[in-house]
């Protein structure tokens, strides 16, 4: 179905909810096998999820795999979807307000309320915050790229599965714990990983300012074209900042995202001369069979990819 502008997209809402039964405010159906109904926003959050209800749930992300959620267009069929789930998951922290889509879509949906069954994902995450022209102060989501918060995220899902079906406590109990033991694991393994590259060569340049978080985790600075996808991408002045800093600082290795356009950052490499090492995932995990297709996968690939640019690459 093709994406509609927002008015359209009321429009064709308002023929579908008409035209099904029940309300917004009925009980939703079960999922077959009474698995829990789960809407997330995007696909990080998509994969925690399923890492933690297991058997139990049946999830879908409304932001498709390797799609962008901070500007996510949605569509009629997404509010049913939301409309009939039992549990609806976001991260929050300033991702999904790009036209105000998720609020809207809450609303319509008729969870809007107090006690409905809604969940931000990122609770108890210590945010960081924008710093460019006229967005100072806002907070940067994507702090699911520090494997720390990824923990805390998977926490809080396991809380919001027990809360919604208590029956199943032990399920989503032991779920979360073996899939948190594999994250610390994670977390230990690119502490000792980024150790090795020398810290006067732990700078991180990439198309969007989205790894805030990861830096801050790891031991590195944070350069990009530009800070968040949701502003300004790519501009002249942009471009020439960072093609800058890379002839000052001597960087020797570039990163592009999955979910980004590359061609600034193609702009970029070709001026500088300095290579594009590879892609990295921040908004997105891969598609199925693919490398980074799981997020713990996604987070692996991004911590090799960034160590062979920060070290093999350093005696071009």
């Amino acid at each position: 179905m093709r994406k509609l502008g927002f008015a359209a997209f009321i429009v064709a809402l308002s023929v579908l909810l008409l035209s099904a039964c029940g309300s917004a405010n009925s009980p939703p159906p079960k999922a077959k096998d009474g698995k829990l109904k789960i809407v997330t926003t995007y696909s990080v959050i998509y994969d925690i999820v399923k890492n933690v209800g297991g058997d139990a749930v049946e999830v879908e992300s409304l932001a498709p795999i390797g799609s962008d959620p901070h500007q996510y267009d949605p569509l009629p069929a997404d509010v049913q979807k939301t409309t009939d789930a039992d549990v609806v998951f976001y991260n929050g922290l300033n991702l999904e307000t790009g036209g105000a889509w998720f609020a809207n879509m809450i609303e319509t949906a008729g969870k809007g309320g107090k006690d409905a069954p809604v969940f931000k994902i990122s609770e108890g995450v210590e945010p960081m915050y924008l710093k460019s022209g006229g967005h100072e102060g806002e907070e940067d989501p994507h702090a699911w790229l520090a494997v720390s918060n990824g923990i805390k995220y998977a926490e809080n899902v396991k809380e919001a599965l027990i809360k919604v079906d208590p029956d199943r406590k032990e399920i989503y109990e032991k779920n979360a714990a073996d899939y948190i033991a594999q994250l610390e694991k994670l977390h230990e393994d690119i502490t000792k990983k980024m150790n090795e590259i020398p810290k006067e060569k732990r700078l991180l340049v990439s198309s969007e300012g989205a790894f805030k978080y990861f830096s801050a985790a790891y031991g590195f600075e944070a350069h990009y074209i530009w800070e968040i996808n949701s502003h300004k991408e790519g501009t002249p002045e942009q471009l020439k900042a960072i093609v800058d800093f890379i002839r000052e600082h001597d960087i020797k290795a570039l990163f592009v995202e999955t979910s980004v356009d590359p061609r600034s950052m193609e702009t970029v490499s070709k001026e500088t001369g300095v290579p594009i090492i590879g892609k990295i995932f921040t908004d997105s995990i891969g598609k199925p069979g693919t490398d980074g297709d799981t997020y713990i996968k996604m987070i692996e690939w991004n911590a090799n990819i960034i160590h062979k640019g920060l070290t093999e690459n350093q005696k071009l």
